[in-house]
């Protein structure tokens, strides 16, 4: 099986949804933890094993070689493939397809306008209030979940069916963030029953934020 390794954060919501998928897996793995607020991610020493200065990052050490993955997705996507255990893409193409572009819809069209970097951007060097900037991030949870809830079926206890998938990965550090900045997702019954089915599960209690051992970190 070999050694893993995962560079996070406790607030990042990409490293959160490969917490949850390498608890789906009942894997175990190392943390290393990259203060965002401190700028650890931003030292040369981790710049060199992630060009792009971001998290999360995987290492898994087997059979002598370390592989070194980034971006969230592409990391769930190898621990699904590479180990045994609950599989978080299902077998069918067409199903597959969709559960991977419900993933992509969270993660490419919500999570890069609302995340840390964007609003310190938008705060710092563009001077936005904070309540403008609480606007624009309620905006954007809007837009995204206005577009997710249709493809939710309430026969359904997860996103695509009676277990979780890399959907459920996605779209639970997501609400998460979004309650946390008092976004009113009341128009949603069918995110919010999910999210609270996926919060009753062991793998995704001990992947939340304040389960990490950086929790204490100031926000």
């Amino acid at each position: 099986m070999g050694d893993l390794i995962l560079y996070g954060y406790c607030r990042s919501s990409a490293a959160y949804r490969v917490r949850i998928a390498l608890n789906l897996k009942g894997l175990a793995y190392e943390q290393k933890t990259l203060r965002l607020l401190k700028d650890e991610h931003k030292t040369q020493g981790y710049r060199q094993l992630n060009p792009q200065g971001l998290i999360p990052l995987l290492q898994h050490q087997i059979d002598g070689e370390v592989r070194v993955i980034n971006q969230s997705l592409a990391i769930i996507e190898y621990l699904d493939e590479q180990f045994s255990g609950p599989a978080l893409l299902p077998d069918d193409a067409y199903l597959r397809a969709r559960v991977r572009a419900f993933a992509l819809a969270v993660c490419c069209d919500i999570h890069p306008l609302n995340n840390l970097r964007v609003l310190a951007y938008l705060k710092k060097e563009l001077g936005i209030s904070d309540s403008k900037k609480d606007a624009w991030y309620a905006h954007w949870i809007g837009e995204g979940f206005n577009a997710l809830e249709p493809l939710l079926s309430a026969e359904h206890d997860f996103c695509f069916g009676s277990v979780p998938t890399l959907a459920d990965a996605c779209l639970v550090p997501q609400v998460f963030n979004a309650l946390r900045f008092n976004c009113d997702i009341s128009a949603y019954p069918n995110i919010q029953r999910i999210y609270q089915n996926c919060s009753r599960l062991p793998a995704f209690i001990q992947a939340s934020p304040q389960h990490q051992p950086d929790f204490e970190e100031p926000v």
